[in-house]
């Protein structure tokens, strides 16, 4: 088995968010597929898309980015990544090297979001390290829940444990109904 070298990542697209939104989802860095498409968590196989569609009891949204951010920004969500660029290989976020974080304060400064959920270990991680500090500097302090990876590499999750697991999301969301 030959060793494969990492690829240089950029994130070529913007987070979805505007002045409702409540919560903040965040990955670690597109997939390829996500980057292909140019919008998040588009792998077919992931099951982000079906698990949010449960909590709100509606279909799941076709896989066009325009009606997926609609769907997001119609239920307080917004999604980004913690990474702006890195080196990966393929999808592996354990292989992830060399971090350059989004500016997550820039979101927060533009939308009333109180809980911010990384989506996976390693996002989790990644949003400790290289966010968290700057946050911190600015006297900023939002909640933080880290939730497991919907890719399907974690297999030992079901779709309904993983339901279950984002049920947070609905909770955080129905404390912080928006002001009229």
């Amino acid at each position: 088995m030959t060793a494969t070298a990492a690829t240089h990542v950029k994130h070529e697209f913007g987070p979805v968010c505007d002045s409702q939104s409540r919560v903040l989802i965040l990955g670690s860095i597109p997939s390829p597929s996500s980057r292909e498409a140019g919008f998040y968590y588009m792998f077919a196989r992931n099951r982000f898309w079906p698990v949010l569609a449960a909590l709100f009891d509606q279909p799941v949204p076709a896989p066009d980015p325009a009606v997926r951010a609609r769907f997001a920004l119609n239920h307080g969500i917004a999604l980004w990544d913690v990474i702006q660029e890195c080196d990966i290989h393929g999808a592996s976020d354990a292989s992830i090297t060399g971090v350059v974080p989004n500016n997550i304060a820039s979101l927060l400064d533009r939308a009333p979001i109180g809980t911010i959920f990384t989506t996976g270990r390693k996002a989790g991680q990644l949003y400790r390290r290289y966010c968290l500090p700057k946050l911190e500097e600015k006297g900023d302090r939002p909640t933080v829940i880290n939730l497991p990876s919907t890719s399907p590499a974690n297999a030992a999750m079901s779709l309904v444990d993983l339901i279950k697991a984002y049920q947070p999301i609905r909770k955080a969301l129905d404390e912080r109904e928006p002001e009229s």
